[in-house]
């Protein structure tokens, strides 16, 4: 359970990331696609193999 809330918090910052217009994020740009992609992949088998 708590591999499926770290998956999606994962996810949400890289969505955050991503949308931001903060300039402190602005260097952190490139990154969000890195957090996207792990968060989704991992929540993605966190969820089929949970039992």
């Amino acid at each position: 359970m708590f591999g499926i809330i770290v998956s999606a918090f994962m996810l949400t910052f890289g969505i955050f990331l991503k949308l931001t217009k903060n300039p402190g994020f602005a260097q952190n740009k490139k990154l969000a696609w890195v957090f996207i992609g792990i968060g989704a992949i991992s929540l993605v088998f966190k969820i089929i193999n949970y039992k």
